[in-house]
């Protein structure tokens, strides 16, 4: 069946997904100082970077509910909806994790973190935060692909992917490394749950950003 020529021209998805990553972006500056507060004796000021995690997540939301609601059935892009959908609940899940990390943390703030862990810590953290950053990279290239089909543009998007899999990686051995060392503290029980959990509760954010990657190969080869 052919497409009817006036829906050639219609907004393609890559639009608002460029607009929700830049959204996951901004999320990731309030996110590293949030951390780096919560890392610090003295910062007063967890609770404010925690809202505005919270508020840059809401925001993320409408965009999100938009593009599922305007994506139109029929488009000249050879990619389909599922795969459009499936690689918007992975960077979506990005801006959850980083929510999920600072609830966990506000729920015992008062325990700040070892001082023979932070180093590692904060290893983890920027390792998501790098995978992070290469989102709205990877978005904005692909755009830039879907538009030209330039393989030189395809080869960019695809190194983009492979670094968002290295940094996955990265951030599995910082967080192998914080389990180890706690497993391995004389401290209660408490502790060692609360630091085990938000090892993992950081380390899913580069898990979900590589996910994304992986949406996005798979845009490409169709």
């Amino acid at each position: 069946m052919r497409v009817p020529f006036f829906k050639m021209f219609m907004t393609s998805p890559f639009e608002g997904l460029q607009e929700h990553a830049e959204k996951v972006m901004e999320c990731a500056w309030a996110f590293q100082q949030a951390m780096e507060c919560y890392f610090s004796d003295k910062c007063k000021t967890f609770e404010e970077f925690r809202q505005e995690v919270t508020q840059i997540e809401s925001q993320a939301d409408v965009i999100k509910r938009r593009i599922r609601g305007h994506i139109p059935k029929e488009t000249m892009m050879p990619i389909s909806n599922f795969l459009v959908f499936r690689y918007l609940r992975e960077q979506d899940g990005v801006l959850d994790a980083v929510e999920d990390t600072l609830d966990w943390i506000s729920y015992r703030s008062e325990a700040k973190i070892p001082e023979e862990l932070k180093k590692d810590f904060a290893m983890l953290v920027d390792s998501v935060i790098d995978s992070i950053e290469m989102l709205s990279t990877m978005v904005a290239q692909a755009r830039e692909y879907f538009n030209t089909y330039s393989e030189d543009q395809r080869v960019i998007v695809k190194d983009i992917i492979h670094k968002l899999r290295r940094q996955e990686h990265e951030a599995d051995k910082f967080e192998d490394i914080i389990k180890k060392k706690v497993f391995n503290m004389e401290t209660d029980a408490v502790t060692i749950i609360h630091l085990v959990r938000l090892a993992e509760i950081i380390g899913s954010i580069a898990d979900h950003s590589q996910n994304a990657g992986d949406m996005m190969r798979a845009m490409l080869s169709r």
